[in-house]
């Protein structure tokens, strides 16, 4: 079964400069993501049946305080072979706590025997292109004249999901008392 654990950003669709960027980017074959902003933190392709998943994320979550990520940069990457480009929101400065978390989260699948393929790549996904008339250079150049305000943003809510389906659990981090 193909689940994942995300961390829910609250960005907002009417940002005056993701409102630029789709102007930027007017006339390209774009599939916008809108609303329902995240960070993936880990995409099982597989999980073996009947293992419980859910205690070791309860163990590991309540543990963990919301954290506090600023985002500073628009930024593509490719995808299907070249094909497709992915627009993303990301941080030039990642907390480490928040790395280690993902680590760890990311360790307790695999110990359980889950299959994980992809890397873990910290994006807030914005749009998807497939248009051949773009690639990657030509997005970066477009995205670079976007004016964006670093954005410092505490992350609380956590969902594991199944891929395309329901929610398996959630979580609401608390905020750190530092």
């Amino acid at each position: 079964m193909q689940s994942y654990i995300e961390i829910k950003v609250p960005i907002r669709w009417e940002e005056p400069w993701f409102e630029d960027l789709r102007d930027m980017l007017d006339g390209v074959n774009i599939r916008w993501q809108r609303g329902y902003y995240h960070i993936t933190m880990a995409f099982l392709d597989d999980s073996p049946r009947g293992v419980d998943l859910i205690t070791g994320l309860n163990n590991r979550l309540h543990q963990t305080t919301a954290p506090t990520i600023t985002f500073d940069k628009l930024d593509a990457f490719a995808t299907g072979g070249g094909r497709r480009q992915v627009i993303h929101l990301t941080t030039t400065k990642a907390p480490a706590g928040f790395l280690a978390l993902v680590e760890d989260i990311r360790s307790h699948f695999k110990a359980k025997g889950c299959t994980i393929q992809s890397a873990f790549r910290l994006h807030v996904t914005l749009g998807r292109v497939d248009d051949p008339r773009m690639n990657v250079r030509k997005l970066l150049d477009i995205i670079s004249e976007v004016d964006l305000p670093a954005t410092t943003l505490t992350l609380r809510d956590v969902e594991f999901r199944i891929f395309r389906g329901k929610t398996l659990a959630t979580w609401k981090l608390p905020h750190s008392n530092a």
